[in-house]
């Protein structure tokens, strides 16, 4: 098993290494990519040093299967030269996810979609993956009909260079700035471009990658996502309207025996999700179960999980983890 890391020297590309170490996955031949100014960098796993290469090196070698996490344009330039030497990528960005000839996989609901054809797979967005992690069990029981979702989401979506604004902010000492205004005391109603609609690109995800993950073109979603100066995890609050009537009991019951779900919701001892705690951890947390009594059959719950592990690099590894299982490569 040749393993290729693309973006190996950044936020996500660190976490990959981690998981993959974590979870032992099957490596025989480790590859280090990122773009020409980090070749040559040394990077530790498992106790051994690896030396960072270029992209023509990387395809040259050819491997099994490239995890991506190296931005839009980069995947779009390069994840079809990897597929094109029989490289099965994974591939985090944006680029491929609402491409009608590329699968949008959250292993748990949709990875029996693939098949050894699909050389280039997308991963879904942070703040998506969460989300349908808590929605699909539910629309399979009572349908969906139509979602609000607002999100609180953590600096650490946008990069190094946010957590170095906040550090800075913190520290009261001047330097670059990640966004157009300060993070620390503050939330940041603006993540990613805004588009033609006035809604952010971020929100727009939003509505349509849950569409394409649960196969039903007819979710009624609108969102609203907030930047906030949090280094653990996406939070959201999400309002669910079904076509059919539920039990708040059965709903417990049906999220916490749902594979990579984590129920945390007693009121009485003061248990919810919270980004501090979610941090580091792979599932995906739910709490604050509760009927909408403003009108029939909707929910509000909370979701929270580390956007760096299940809503990006976890999702990845699982995703090897299956072709590898199902000897798709």
């Amino acid at each position: 098993m040749k393993l290729a890391v693309v973006g190996a020297t950044g936020m996500v590309g660190n976490v990959m290494l981690k998981v993959l170490e974590e979870r032992n996955f099957p490596i025989t031949e480790l590859l280090l990519v990122a773009s020409e100014r980090s070749v040559g960098k040394q990077i530790l796993y498992k106790g051994e040093n690896y030396t960072v290469i270029g992209m023509q090196d990387a395809v040259n070698l050819r491997p099994d299967i490239a995890l991506f996490s190296a931005g839009g344009n980069t995947s779009l330039e390069w994840a079809p030269k990897f597929a094109e030497v029989g490289t099965t990528v994974i591939d985090n960005s944006s680029a491929w996810r609402m491409n009608p000839n590329h699968k949008l996989i959250v292993p748990e609901i949709n990875a029996q979609e693939l098949t050894a054809n699909d050389k280039i797979i997308a991963n879904p967005n942070c703040s998506t993956i969460q989300l349908v992690m808590a929605l699909a069990p539910l629309h399979k029981k009572y349908t969906i009909k139509r979602l609000v979702v607002s999100t609180y989401q953590s600096i650490t979506g946008t990069g190094v260079k946010a957590v170095q604004q906040l550090e800075n902010e913190y520290a009261n000492k001047k330097g670059e700035m990640a966004y157009h205004y300060p993070i620390h005391k503050n939330a940041i109603p603006h993540c990613d471009v805004f588009e033609a609609n006035g809604y952010t690109k971020e929100e727009m995800k939003l509505v349509n990658e849950p569409r394409k993950i649960l196969n039903d073109a007819s979710l009624a979603i609108t969102a609203t996502a907030v930047r906030i100066p949090v280094v653990g995890g996406h939070s959201e609050s999400v309002n669910v309207a079904f076509v059919n009537d539920f039990n708040e009991g059965d709903v417990r019951k049906l999220l916490s025996e749902t594979p990579g779900v984590t129920v945390q919701d007693n009121t009485d001892t003061n248990t919810y999700p919270m980004p501090i705690y979610a941090e580091g951890k792979n599932d995906v947390f739910v709490g604050r179960i509760r009927r909408d009594e403003s009108q029939p059959n909707t929910l509000n719950m909370w979701i929270v999980a580390d956007n760096l592990r299940k809503g990006a690099a976890t999702n990845a590894v699982q995703i090897a983890e299956y072709i590898v299982a199902e000897n798709l490569i």
